[in-house]
């Protein structure tokens, strides 16, 4: 057992038998070796626990059994009480971590010491470890992250690793059943800077048991809840309805039908009320925050072009909201056009 290193790789674990031997495996192939791995099983029914105990001949690996499932939230602050690292990393038990992960994340939150938190993009697998062929862009500035918070979470839980005594001093709140992390990003942004690396750290498995059509709701509740709170921090005003079609924004994959002139219509009143609210409470960076709403509201167009035609382009040029398009118009090629992200192997 270490009694003191660098990092502490936290990873919940429940009925995870099939894919936990592969996460700590991850973790032992780690370039960076000065971590313990703690994972904490929340009540396993399987035998999540006997695989873990065949690790433990590594004196980094580390068990701890709660008594009763307590859940992720709980789980997730005991392990940073328990935490003997000056950073935490956290890893869920189904995921794979690259090998230069803690390495590349360490150094970054060594030279930068204003920064709490530092995640990194991901790419997707399938409960068999095969590739879906799909990488997870997320912002990397501070600034820009801070401001896309407004409208969803911008890292990946499992790909973060942050200041222990930062996590100790903000936790993960147990009321929330799902978002507990975005919520705790929300709190952070306000005081300290997050970011993300713009390489790809994490292979995120997908599975059919990992979020249900339940939880699905649950998660969109919870992320109503957050994102409501940060909206009357603006000091704007809205319905029911707004909030709806607020979650949309960043989700247009996920509307059932595509947006039509009457929801094109509330996307740039509604994108133009959130930048006047910042301009009067400077509660995001406004150069930021315009560059987003601009890149939302070409988004948004785009995908309303299939139903509407050349008038959705029409509307989208009509807009104040296209001129911050206009000027960042290489950007946008690049976001429609990408097609290759560096990889650490």
């Amino acid at each position: 057992m270490i009694s003191s290193p660098r990092v502490t790789v936290l990873t919940p674990v429940y009925n995870r038998e099939q894919h936990v031997a592969a996460a700590i495996e991850s973790v032992l192939a780690q370039s960076f070796t000065d971590f313990e791995l703690l994972l904490i099983d929340d009540g396993s029914t399987d035998g999540s626990v006997e695989i873990i105990r065949s690790y433990m001949t590594d004196p980094r690996v580390r068990l701890v059994c709660n008594e009763h499932n307590l859940g992720i939230p709980k789980t997730r602050n005991r392990g940073i009480d328990l935490a003997r690292g000056e950073y935490v990393a956290m890893l869920d038990s189904d995921d794979l971590a690259y090998p230069s992960r803690l390495e590349k994340q360490v150094a970054f939150l060594d030279r930068h010491k204003d920064f709490a938190v530092v995640g990194a993009w991901t790419t997707d697998i399938d409960e068999k470890g095969r590739s879906l062929r799909k990488v997870n862009i997320l912002p990397v500035l501070s600034g820009e992250l801070r401001s896309r918070l407004l409208f969803r979470s911008c890292h990946c839980q499992s790909s973060i690793m942050a200041r222990t005594a930062v996590l100790r001093e903000y936790r993960y709140r147990e009321q929330y059943a799902a978002c507990e992390d975005f919520d705790l990003f929300v709190r952070l942004a306000r005081k300290y800077k997050l970011g993300n690396l713009p390489t790809i750290l994490l292979c995120r498995r997908v599975h059919a048991s990992r979020i249900t059509r339940e939880k699905a709701q649950v998660v969109k509740e919870k992320n109503l809840e957050i994102v409501s709170a940060q909206l009357a921090e603006l000091g704007v005003e809205f319905t029911p309805a707004d909030l709806e079609r607020h979650f949309f924004l960043p989700r247009m994959n996920k509307l059932q039908s595509a947006p039509d002139r009457t929801y094109l219509e509330w996307t740039n009143a509604w994108l133009l009320k959130l930048q006047a609210a910042n301009q009067h409470t400077l509660r995001y960076p406004e150069r930021l925050l315009a560059q987003m709403v601009g890149e939302i509201w070409f988004v948004v167009c785009w995908h309303a072009f299939p139903g509407m035609g050349w008038s959705a382009w029409k509307q989208f040029w009509r807009s104040p909201l296209s001129k911050e398009v206009w000027s960042n118009a290489g950007r946008y090629l690049r976001l429609l056009a990408f097609r290759h992200v560096p990889r650490e192997t």
